[in-house]
């Protein structure tokens, strides 16, 4: 699977989120406590979250077509934003729980059966966010880093949990355990509010990030030096696309042929400095004051 598709990961993430499922909710049935039972729930998104992203990598494999002639790979960004929404709703059940818990009290039963069945889930849930994030960023799919980043949440707010309850066990205090449930409850809180943050960017056609504007900078110099000009460079992220447009200047005398030769050249070394780009070029002589007009942008990229 280190080679797999980004498809073949989302289905690693559903196995985890089910065998995870079985334990933190056989845990919280042998303790009965809420901060256990915020653990469980959390599990519920990680599953309903990995089933959307199936989904979603399915949907945005598919080649374009006359409806979608760039593509369908924002659809990896419906994944996000359900697995944002659904942890919001997670978080707002397990405070609800831990507030009516925090009123009224309750003993929480086999503390120490139930905090090794959670750390084996914790364990679980940590080894799949590794292998999820290294996918996500190698395959550049906001679906499986999102997921990635969740499963690390989940590891946390379990650890987190452990703790509580492992302070119960020594103090007594049975307030501890609903306390710790409404901090993990803020922590996924956190969590929802940054997925939901990355997947509006994606919608907004945000540009690609720094490291892949200097790729493109890189690139050009050269072309530059022998003369060459560029400007109206625009950039954006789909999903795990890229897309990169720009116009080329060059001298008025040229022949098209060999302007055709070089926005190709200069198409090809994007595109291979950066995978899975789409480069879109446009020839303008260099002399005409009009070609630095081009759609309101009159400055060099």
């Amino acid at each position: 699977m280190l080679n797999g598709s980004a498809r073949s990961y989302a289905f690693l993430s559903i196995a985890a989120a089910l065998i995870t499922m079985a334990l933190k909710f056989t845990a919280y049935r042998l303790t009965g406590s809420v901060g256990l039972f915020s653990d469980a729930a959390e599990s519920v998104v990680n599953l309903v979250a990995a089933l959307a992203a199936v989904w979603a990598l399915t949907f945005a494999a598919q080649p374009p077509d006359a409806e979608h002639t760039f593509g369908h790979s924002k659809a990896e960004y419906f994944s996000s934003a359900l697995e944002g929404a659904l942890i919001l709703v997670a978080a707002a059940s397990i405070a609800v729980a831990a507030w009516g818990r925090l009123t009224h009290p309750q003993p929480v039963e086999q503390i120490g059966l139930g905090l090794g069945i959670s750390l084996v889930a914790a364990a679980v849930n940590g080894g799949v966010a590794q292998v999820l994030l290294k996918a996500g960023k190698r395959l550049r799919s906001i679906s499986l880093r999102a997921d990635a980043h969740h499963l690390l949440t989940d590891v946390w707010t379990s650890l987190g949990v452990v703790l509580g309850l492992g302070l119960v066990q020594i103090t007594g205090w049975l307030v501890l355990d609903p306390l710790v449930a409404l901090l993990v409850a803020a922590n996924i809180v956190w969590t929802g509010i940054r997925l939901l943050r990355e997947t509006s960017l994606g919608l907004l056609d945000t540009s690609l990030p720094a490291v892949d504007q200097q790729t493109i900078t890189t690139i050009l110099a050269p072309y530059r030096e022998q003369g060459i000009d560029f400007h109206a460079l625009r950039t954006r992220t789909a999903g795990s696309r890229r897309f990169v447009e720009l116009h080329v200047l060059v001298p008025g005398n040229w022949s098209v042929q060999r302007g055709h030769d070089l926005c190709e050249e200069i198409e090809l070394s994007l595109e291979q400095a950066l995978p899975g780009s789409s480069v879109m070029t446009h020839m303008e002589p260099l002399e005409d004051p009009v070609s630095w007009n081009d759609q309101g942008l009159d400055r060099r990229s």
